[in-house]
């Protein structure tokens, strides 16, 4: 037993250290969760196969991930947000972001085919970071700013086998998947390039910022990065 102790000890130290190193989302926040459509397909699949605790771990999971993602291991970088909510509720559509509110549509949850968990989580990592990423105060294409939420969900490892391929799409701020690739190849090419574009959107927005962080304007980044796969698309 005397010589397990400085085993143990050791052991205990290397994980405090391990979890001091991890933002620790759902202590910072209040993460709210209300099933607003009980009695319905949509409503009773999601409290049998996500439940609410499966929502707060997706929403706790997510917000850790854009942070990293950003590179706001600071609040001083983030919004001021103390509270996120989540809503299952009858609506049409799929889902849609409201200041610190997520709404998620139950009928979409009730009808979708195949892998409603994996569907869920990656939804609502787009979502939430809508919550959490800055838009140029208003002013930044909406595409370019659904692309941000794509591109989380497509580096979190949870894009869905309907989107298009890479190199696809006419202009960069598209939108969603289109622009989520383009913010990769972006972002092989520099890299902190998304976090380092999401920091300068805090505070305005100007189309020089990619010559600003890559020294090319994002004319050409887009004639670039449909180079690459020219041959394939």
């Amino acid at each position: 037993m005397a010589t397990a102790l400085p085993t143990l000890l050791h052991f205990t130290l290397v994980l405090l250290g391990i979890i001091l190193l991890i933002p620790q989302a759902a202590e910072a926040l209040d993460l709210v969760f209300n099933n607003s459509a009980e009695g319905t397909a949509g409503g009773d699949r999601f409290d049998q196969q996500i439940r609410e605790g499966g929502a707060l771990e997706i929403m706790n999971s997510s917000i850790i991930f854009i942070w990293n993602t950003f590179g706001q291991q600071s609040g001083v970088d983030r919004k001021n947000v103390t509270k996120v909510t989540l809503i299952v509720e009858s609506m049409d559509g799929i889902a849609y972001a409201s200041g610190d509110e997520i709404h998620l549509s139950a009928e979409y949850v009730g009808n979708y085919s195949g892998d409603v968990k994996t569907e869920i989580r990656g939804v609502l990592y787009h979502e939430m970071t809508h919550v959490w990423q800055w838009d140029g105060n208003g002013n930044a294409p909406g595409g370019f700013i659904e692309g941000f939420a794509d591109y989380v969900r497509l580096t979190a490892g949870l894009a869905p086998s309907h989107w298009i391929k890479p190199g696809s799409g006419d202009r960069w701020d598209h939108g969603y998947d289109v622009t989520a690739y383009f913010l990769q190849y972006c972002e092989s090419i520099r890299a902190g390039f998304v976090a380092c574009m999401n920091a300068k959107l805090k505070g305005g927005w100007d189309i020089r910022f990619f010559n600003d962080l890559t020294g090319k304007s994002v004319d050409q980044l887009w004639k670039d990065y449909k180079a690459i796969y020219s041959s394939s698309t």
